[in-house]
C-alpha cells in the first residue's frame, strides 16, 4: 500500500509580513513549498506516491512547474485552494485516489524542515492500526489558561501537555468522514477527529518540525538549512 500528502498552501501569512504568500516565501534560494516537498519525498519508507497541493487559485500552473522535479515519480495534482485551511484541505482530498492508499498525510508547507524520520513514524503509526496520529514534542514554558478578562483561571500540568505539528496521518476513510461531518472552528485536521470521537494517537516529533510564522523564523530556517548542508 502507499502515502498520499496533501499541502494546503493556500494561505497568505500576514503574521510572516511582506507581499507574497507564505508557501512561496524562500530559504536558500527556494520556496518552503519546495523544501517541504523535498522534505516529505525524502521519507522513502513512507511509499509516497502521489502529492495534492492546494495554492491560491490562479497559482496552479506555475507552482506545477516549480515543484514536478521533486515530486520524482510521485503523482503531482496542483488545485486551487480555499478561505482557510479545512476548506483547502478538502478540495485537496476530493482528488486523492481512493484505491491504493491506506495512509493520507496532511501537511503544512510552512513546516518545511520535517526530518524523514519522523514523517516515517507518523506512516508506520498509521499502518500499525492507529486511525489518526499526530507527531508531538513536549511543551517546555508554563501554560496559563485565562478567563476573557485576562485573569488566570489555573495552570495545567505541564507533563500532560504536548504541542503538535505536521504531517498529521490518518486512515482515509478517517480522514474523508472528518470531512465529511462539516465540523467548524477546528485549527488542524486531528482535531476534527477528536470531535467525531475518533482516537488521535502521538508520535515523537522534531524540533526541526517548527512552523515559519514570524520574520524571525525565516532566520532560524536559514540556519537550518545552512547546518544541514554543511553536514
Amino acid at each position: 500500500m502507499s502515502t498520499a500528502a496533501i499541502i494546503p498552501a493556500a494561505g497568505l501569512g500576514l503574521r510572516l509580513g511582506g507581499e507574497n504568500y507564505k508557501a512561496f516565501r524562500e530559504v536558500g534560494g527556494d520556496s518552503l513549498l519546495v523544501h517541504a516537498v523535498r522534505g516529505l519525498k525524502a521519507a522513502s519508507a513512507a511509499d509516497l506516491v502521489c502529492f495534492v497541493v492546494a495554492v491560491p487559485p490562479g497559482f496552479e500552473e506555475s507552482v506545477a512547474k516549480e515543484l514536478e522535479p521533486y515530486a520524482g515519480d510521485a503523482r503531482l495534482l496542483v488545485v486551487p485552494g480555499g478561505a482557510e485551511r479545512p476548506d483547502s484541505v478538502r478540495a485537496a482530498l476530493d482528488v486523492v485516489p481512493t484505491e491504493g492508499i491506506d495512509c493520507i498525510l496532511v501537511h503544512d508547507a510552512a513546516r518545511a524542515f520535517v526530518p524523514a524520520d519522523m514523517v516515517e513514524r507518523v506512516v508506520a503509526a498509521v499502518r500499525g492500526g492507529a486511525p489518526a496520529v499526530v507527531p508531538a514534542v513536549p511543551v517546555t514554558d508554563t501554560i496559563k489558561r485565562v478567563s476573557p478578562t485576562g485573569e488566570v483561571v489555573d495552570t495545567p500540568d505541564r507533563s500532560t501537555l504536548v504541542a503538535v505539528q505536521t504531517p498529521q496521518g490518518f486512515e482515509p476513510g478517517v480522514l474523508r468522514r472528518a470531512h465529511a461531518a462539516g465540523i467548524d472552528r477546528v485549527t488542524d485536521d486531528a482535531m476534527m477527529c477528536e470531535r467525531l470521537g475518533v482516537p488521535v494517537m502521538t508520535v515523537e516529533g522534531s524540533q526541526d518540525a517548527f512552523k515559519v510564522t514570524r520574520p524571525q523564523d525565516l532566520l532560524l530556517a536559514e540556519a537550518l538549512l545552512a547546518e544541514r548542508r554543511l553536514g
